[in-house]
């Protein structure tokens, strides 16, 4: 393929102005401002100063506070562009002094093994932290001040895809919030259909696996065999964490579509053996890193086996997001095979059926990276201690269904009492399956 003249020169002139890109130091100390830059040095030297005067150690938190608030306030009506200029301020003009921490690192390796060794860790562990965390902990003062935290992160998340100068303060907001939204400070509450309308419409907004399509689809999933539960914190009362949804069966289900269908009769609740975990959204990109998943499933299982003692099976029906684009990379003859058949196609022939279970099971059951499983859905699962219980044929026959797995889904069994036997063995590289799935990798 040629790539003509004009082309070659847009490839060359984007290449050298992104070579161009001043620090925020270099700008700082400059007296024009280039036109792909949103702040002029004067007024981002107001801003740094505005910004340091937060943190004056001659000031009270409360008036910390207050001046972060009236930052706030400006960011709230600034431009995506100078947004992004006082991000990378923060980033770059609020770090550690490196000084401070070579000396600092200079006497722990001297003290290490003496008596002054845990006294010398302290001096290490206090000339590392930055300004920029005692930054952030000022805007966190005011009542909006996290909400305000948590926003500008979901925000610059794309741009910190091809800005690494953005990427200390990435680090540092995910550091502070992990300790903000500790499993400790949060509280589990059940949501239902007699919840506040602004809560109920949270759910629309934010389920991330199969899509509520209406009212009626929405009061499905809250009836009585069904089970809703969301973690919150404090300083967001009305806004869930993550949520998981909760169906009460007494088997376990291996299709979404019965457990969508809006027209279903609810199940019989003296019945009900088996919980069936079939849709877990985050809400917050801003809290991107912080996990949350592990205890609420934890939390959520304590507290179905209080409501209803018969419960002896915990199991989850999810989807399987990566397969299709990781049989199209690994097993491109399958993959093409596959392209124009459907779920009806699919079932009449056999041979194409065996080798894409065979080929889901080698997926979810040995694919790793990092040490990790492959598929994020059944890394968050595996991660928590399940395992890996049976695929289903046709379990998501919907368009998004063949999109991601041509139709399949997994169930993840949470065994509480194998949990972290399960966890040990993930972290020796093997991934817990069932007799089912290692029969399809034999």
């Amino acid at each position: 393929m040629k790539i003509s003249l004009s082309a070659i020169k847009n490839i060359v002139k984007r290449a050298s102005a992104e070579s161009a890109l001043r620090t925020t130091q270099e700008r700082l100390g400059g007296s024009l401002r280039h036109k792909e830059e949103a702040l002029s040095p004067r007024v981002l030297r107001r801003t740094l100063e505005e910004l340091r005067a937060v943190i004056d150690a001659r000031v009270s938190e409360v008036e910390g506070g207050r001046r972060a608030q009236g930052i706030a306030q400006w960011y709230a009506k600034a431009l995506p562009e100078q947004r992004r200029d006082m991000w990378l301020l923060m980033s770059e003009q609020f770090l550690a002094d490196p000084q401070k921490a070579r000396a600092a690192q200079a006497q722990y390796a001297a003290a290490v093994g003496t008596p002054d060794e845990a006294a010398a860790e302290v001096r290490l562990r206090r000339a590392t932290v930055s300004p920029r965390r005692r930054l952030l902990q000022r805007f966190s003062v005011n009542p909006e001040g996290i909400r305000f935290l948590v926003d500008m992160r979901a925000e610059f998340q794309s741009a910190l895809k091809t800005d690494k100068r953005l990427a200390a303060l990435d680090v540092e907001m995910e550091y502070m919030f992990s300790t903000w939204f500790d499993v400790g400070f949060l509280e589990l509450r059940r949501i239902s259909w007699d919840s506040p309308a602004s809560l109920v419409e949270k759910l629309i907004q934010y389920e991330a696996v199969h899509d509520i399509k209406s009212w009626a689809d929405l009061k499905n999933r809250l009836d009585s065999d069904r089970r809703c539960y969301g973690f919150f914190h404090p300083r967001l009362p009305n806004e869930p964490l993550i949520f998981v949804e909760v169906a009460l069966m007494d088997e376990v289900a291996h299709c979404i579509t019965p457990l969508l269908d809006e027209f279903g009769a609810a199940a019989d609740l003296r019945r009900a053996t088996t919980a069936i975990f079939y849709s877990i959204s985050n809400t917050q990109s801003g809290l991107r890193g912080v996990s949350f998943g592990d205890s609420l499933i934890k939390r959520v299982v304590e507290t179905l086996k209080a409501e209803f003692p018969r419960l002896k099976t915990f199991s989850t029906l999810s989807p399987i997001p990566g397969l299709r684009n990781w049989l199209g990379r690994n097993a491109a003859s399958l993959a093409s095979s596959l392209q124009e058949v459907d779920v009806l196609a699919l079932a009449e022939d056999a041979a194409l059926r065996k080798a894409l279970m065979e080929r889901a099971a080698q997926y979810l059951g040995r694919e790793m990276t990092d040490g990790k499983p492959l598929d994020p859905v059944a890394r968050f699962h595996l991660g928590n201690g399940a395992r890996v219980e049976c695929l289903n044929w046709a379990g998501d026959p919907s368009v998004k269904g063949m999109k991601q797995s041509y139709g399949l889904m997994v169930n993840y069994l949470y065994d509480i009492k194998r949990l972290d036997k399960h966890r040990a063995g993930l972290e020796q590289g093997k991934i817990a399956v069932s007799s089912q799935v290692q029969s399809l990798l034999a």
